[in-house]
């Protein structure tokens, strides 16, 4: 059975998947989509990405066949302000995926990084909103070498030691998305109800940390974060008490098991 056979089934949630061997980014290409009206579903996977953008449109790049670069269309049936919680289900996804395929044991840095064991970075995830729909982007470093990632970057190659499969990855991630999505749209977005918010703070390690999260106004915040609340965001208690936070750059200053 060919990967595209695998994913688009009969009656599952994805009803396409394309490959290209070349693309400026997956997420703007579906972006158009979604304003062309197009139906949830759709997966686009580049094998080189040339104009890649993370949160804060930050420039994101990888080598050709380096790394697994994936889009994909969605159009949620749920209150406005739970889609937030639309990248932190991404990234519960790829933990598991990533678990599941390698052994390896990652977290997540909230709101849209998943981290290697010893804390560097592995993937990156953005949702953009598009009217009724939401595209997910996610960057997953796999084969990349020590020599091509920043200091604070790692790839599934330097965490296991050997060469990981990015098909067997990308499968068993659109299998995971496909299960926690259909679970929490069922639930209305509730990620109580739909036990998102238990395995995502099973997966955090973010919340029990020590964190400086620089705002979107160029002030920082200092403090520890205590929780996500059902809107996806972070809850910093800092100086003068609990402040809920929607967006930010979140530094870990101590970790959660440095701490315990």
């Amino acid at each position: 059975m060919t990967l595209t056979a695998a994913v688009a089934q009969e009656g599952g949630l994805w009803r396409r998947l394309d490959v290209v061997e070349e693309i400026g980014s997956t997420n703007a290409e579906l972006v158009a989509a979604a304003g062309r009206d197009e139906p949830e579903g759709a997966v686009l996977v580049a094998e080189y990405q040339a104009a890649g953008r993370g949160r804060l449109d930050r420039v994101w790049t990888s080598p050709p066949r380096a790394g697994l670069t994936v889009s994909f269309l969605l159009r949620p049936d749920v209150p406005a302000a739970r889609r937030a919680w639309l990248p932190l289900l991404t990234g519960v996804a790829l933990a598991e995926a990533v678990r599941e395929v390698t052994g390896a044991g990652p977290s997540l840095k909230w709101p849209n990084d998943l981290l290697a064991p010893d804390g560097r970075k592995l993937a990156g995830i953005l949702a953009e909103s598009v009217g009724t729909a939401v595209v997910v982007g996610v960057g997953l470093n796999v084969s990349t070498t020590a020599e091509e990632l920043p200091e604070t970057g790692a790839s599934l190659r330097l965490v296991t030691g050997r060469d990981v499969d990015r098909g067997e990855v990308l499968l068993a991630f659109l299998r995971a998305v496909e299960k926690r999505y259909r679970a929490w749209t069922a639930a209305l977005g509730d990620p109580v109800a739909s036990g998102l918010a238990q395995d995502y703070l099973a997966w955090s390690s973010t919340v029990g940390s020590t964190v400086a999260v620089a705002l979107p106004d160029g002030s920082q915040l200092d403090g520890v974060a205590e929780a996500v609340d059902w809107d996806g965001r972070l809850v910093v208690r800092g100086p003068d008490g609990l402040v809920e936070l929607a967006s930010g750059d979140v530094r870990h200053v101590r970790t959660r098991a440095a701490q315990a």
